[in-house]
């Protein structure tokens, strides 16, 4: 028996995320110079994915 077409995943993420993991926050706002090593990781500020 076959699968459906629109039940196999292509293993990518074709659609753009909203939200962020936090090691992806973390490397967003190093690079700003907002977060520095060894600061708190819990409630970091809001950031925007980079595309």
């Amino acid at each position: 028996m076959s699968r459906h077409a629109s039940l196999k995943s292509s293993g990518k993420i074709k659609s753009k995320r909203n939200v962020l993991k936090r090691f992806e926050r973390v490397d967003i706002l190093s690079k700003d110079g907002r977060w520095k090593p060894g600061s708190k990781v819990l409630g970091l500020p809001k950031t925007k994915p980079l595309d």
